[in-house]
């Protein structure tokens, strides 16, 4: 003799079993959610398929971002970082894993395929192995060491861009130093800046490498360079660096630049995952 309500009961908790379990899955692949945003915002997935984001949306690793040409927008990851991207951006979450319990395999590796962003960093980087952070861009591979910073690519013939997002080595050393006439010659490319990567840091230091060398970057210097093969290099002032997001992107880390360093605060909690 069968139970219809038993097997009701059954069928209900194999539902409710399967979905905490699709819930969970999303949760660990989830990155970071859009916090902040003034415009359209697409993210092509790793599948193939394309998303329009919205508040709240969430980012994965895999996910290709792409802001629109008046669109700011703020990402805030599990690990309390955020990154701020500028109108015309593209960047690409290639990796992101973080484990409160597992330090040691903490991976956060971006690559900034075009534009800019201001990028506040969280606790991946700053425990265990601080090489786990990395943003690739066309010309060289930012390194932190907890820090606050911004980075911009100027497209151009002279970049290298294949050489610069895939041939990238965090310990690659180089040559001798182009003088400030070679590194930075006058704006041929986007806002009359010349093509390559500039960088200006807030607080904290990061470290530019390619395959022409290293330099590190402290609290308020600029730097620059122009294609992979070429090693960074300081500028003595702001090249033309600008970042001036929607007044309602008032908080950290989207102030002013030379306003003084923001942290996360204390009280802040890792983004919520969401069922989908």
């Amino acid at each position: 003799m069968k139970h219809p309500r038993k097997n009701s009961i059954a069928t209900s908790l194999l539902t409710l079993a399967l979905g905490f379990l699709l819930s969970f899955s999303a949760c660990a692949e989830t990155a970071g959610t859009v916090t902040h945003l003034s415009g359209p915002l697409l993210a092509k997935k790793a599948d193939g398929t394309s998303k329009i984001l919205s508040l709240k949306s969430i980012v994965e690793s895999g996910d290709l971002l792409v802001s629109e040409k008046d669109t700011y927008a703020r990402i805030k990851f599990i690990d309390n970082s955020e990154i701020t991207l500028k109108p015309n951006t593209q960047i690409r979450i290639d990796a992101f894993l973080f484990d409160q319990a597992k330090p040691e395999a903490d991976s956060a590796v971006f690559s900034l395929l075009k534009g800019g962003l201001r990028a506040l960093t969280g606790l991946v980087g700053k425990r265990g192995n601080q090489d786990s952070y990395q943003l690739k861009a066309p010309s060289a591979t930012i390194g932190i060491r907890g820090t606050d910073y911004i980075a911009q690519v100027i497209p151009g013939a002279d970049m290298s861009a294949g050489a610069g997002i895939s041939g990238m080595s965090a310990g690659d050393e180089g040559g001798g130093r182009m003088t400030l006439a070679q590194a930075a010659p006058p704006g041929t490319g986007a806002g009359g800046l010349a093509p390559g990567l500039y960088v200006q840091v807030i607080d904290g230091l990061i470290q530019l490498t390619n395959k022409g060398g290293s330099q590190n970057f402290s609290a308020g210097q600029f730097g620059y360079t122009p294609s992979f093969t070429q090693p960074p290099v300081i500028l003595p002032t702001n090249p033309g660096i600008q970042f001036t997001p929607p007044p309602s992107f008032s908080t950290s880390p989207t102030q002013q630049p030379g306003q003084g360093a923001s942290s996360p605060a204390s009280g802040d909690k890792k983004v919520d995952c969401e069922v989908r």
